[in-house]
């Protein structure tokens, strides 16, 4: 008994070594291809572009594998992503995106049909440019812990029929992908940019970029947790439905969770310096639009952080039916425009078949906002003419702006803006502080309470053409020279325990101050 006993762990060991030894050396016997034995250097001075996907294409040969990444710096081009695979970085490794002297080690773009190219950005209908892509794939994976560092990548458009890359990872009508414990370094154009990708995880990513970092578009059952992205010059995390696959489809069933997006200089999260960037208002923040041409369904945004970036922005412009959008537990400091943006207009980017689209079915929640930077905005509420946004509710939030407003700026009137590019920052100065709420059927707000950092003559609330407005429980700091609401053709308007005010519920309100 004593000697089998001791036995077992000796066996144990023995078994663990054997296993290890397996993984590390090539065969078709054990699906691991080291990227070294097949020629790689990583020394950062060769090109391992042939290399790597030598090893991809051999554990693609024995119906698929995990290609592992080493310690060391890959220089490379375009790297083929095929069925069944997994590409392994290494902690201690990093993929180096090759420079502009050796654009042949990248595939050449694709060709764009004319009315692909009315309706979209070119860098959403070009994949091949990239320095790692995959098309029509399943069962694929990026993990590993290393870091791809896009180094060489083009930040823009490509121009010409140049095969120069701009883009870290590009996927097109690919299902079944894990993108794991990476960090992406200075990702070009799009740091990942996934087109068509059904039950799509991306988990513990870590990137700090230069424009976009993660565009998600028309994609489906879509889990996105556990990152950090600063992305001081475009948007952090970013749901579209464009017309890149030729017609629109619906990005449905997403759940973003557990992330921070931020607008600091770029490189500065990663070196822990934190810069804040030199301009008035970095982007970084999470958006759904602004290209929305399929619509977007089932939206579930929870347990974010927002730090030194723009605000949360729900954009439908081009047909899109945006509904049944939930965002909860938020925290939001240093905001560099409006905390809140939903926007429903008529820009129209498409066929002209398209109809104006709808925004309704939106519930936002448990969110503090501290230091709402920007003094001539506030919060924006609003469709167009003829096309309501509907059944908004918004409950146990907490907004400090920075305030500042003057006496003036309440008798700003705001362009409709029915067909330009939705941003808040298109339409200046805002005549309200808090909330301007325009073209909106049934809005709730309860257990809310707006305040300022310095006195704001601004009203907390301006309503117009509003149909359906409770609120209760609601809080807003003023100057005793101000009014607290301002409404213009407002119908059905309660007011229940707003401090300050007696409960109210009016049928119609033609012109008044509150």
């Amino acid at each position: 008994m004593r000697k089998s006993s001791i036995a077992r762990p000796i066996l144990l060991l023995l078994l663990i070594q054997v296993t290890f030894t397996g993984f590390a050396r090539k065969g078709k016997d054990v699906p691991f291809y080291n990227v070294k034995e097949y020629g790689a250097k990583g020394d950062g001075q060769k090109l391992d572009t042939k290399n790597i996907n030598a090893a991809i294409d051999a554990a693609a040969a024995t119906g698929g594998g995990t290609v592992y990444f080493p310690a060391g710096n890959y220089l490379t081009g375009s790297i083929h992503l095929k069925s069944n695979i997994t590409l392994y970085i290494d902690k201690a490794a990093v993929l180096i995106a090759a420079s502009q002297k050796d654009s042949a080690e990248y595939d050449k773009v694709e060709p764009v049909s004319a009315d692909k190219m009315k309706y979209t950005d070119l860098g959403h209908n070009r994949f091949h440019n990239s320095l790692i892509w995959g098309e029509n794939l399943h069962d694929i994976g990026i993990t590993g812990g290393g870091m791809i560092w896009g180094k060489g990548l083009l930040g823009g458009e490509v121009k010409g029929g140049s095969n120069y890359a701009n883009k870290s990872i590009a996927l097109l009508l690919c299902r079944n992908v894990l993108i794991q414990n990476i960090i992406i370094k200075h990702g070009g154009w799009f740091g990942i940019l996934a087109t068509g990708v059904d039950h799509l995880t991306i988990d513990n990513v870590t990137m700090d970029t230069n424009r976009d970092g993660m565009d998600i578009d028309c994609c489906q059952w879509v889990h996105i947790a556990n990152c950090t992205v600063n992305s001081p010059s475009d948007d952090a995390i970013c749901l579209k439905t464009s017309f890149a696959l030729g017609y629109p489809r619906v990005t449905k069933n997403v759940t973003i969770t557990n992330c921070i997006v931020s607008g600091y200089f770029e490189g500065s999260v990663l070196d822990g310096t934190y810069q804040k960037d030199y301009r008035k208002a970095p982007t970084g923040r999470i958006k759904l639009g602004t290209e929305s041409n399929g619509g977007f369904q089932n939206i579930a945004i929870s347990n974010c952080v927002f730090d030194h970036c723009r605000g949360l922005a729900l954009e439908s412009a081009d047909g899109a039916l945006l509904e049944d959008v939930t965002v909860s537990n938020i925290t939001m400091r240093d905001v560099t425009n409006s905390p809140f943006f939903i926007r429903l207009c008529a820009r129209m980017r498409g066929p002209d078949s398209l109809v104006v689209g709808q925004c309704h079915r939106i519930n936002i929640s448990n969110v503090n906002v501290f230091n709402a930077m920007d003094d001539s905005s506030a919060s924006i509420i609003s469709g167009i003419p003829g096309h309501d946004i509907a059944n908004v509710e918004l409950s146990n939030i907490h907004i400090y702006y920075k305030g500042g407003g003057t006496k003036d700026m309440d008798t700003i009137q705001v362009p409709e803006f029915e067909k330009r590019y939705p941003d808040p920052n298109k339409f200046g100065v805002i005549p309200a502080y808090g909330f301007f709420i325009r073209h909106v059927s049934n809005i709730v707000l309860h257990d809310v309470t707006v305040e300022f950092l310095k006195n704001d003559y601004r009203p907390p609330f301006i309503l117009n053409e509003v149909t359906g407005a409770t609120f209760r429980n609601v809080k807003a700091q003023k100057v005793k020279e101000a009014a607290y609401f301002f409404l213009d053709k407002v119908k059905d308007f309660s007011l229940l325990n707003f401090d300050g005010l007696k409960d109210v519920n009016w049928k119609e309100v033609g012109n008044r101050k509150l």
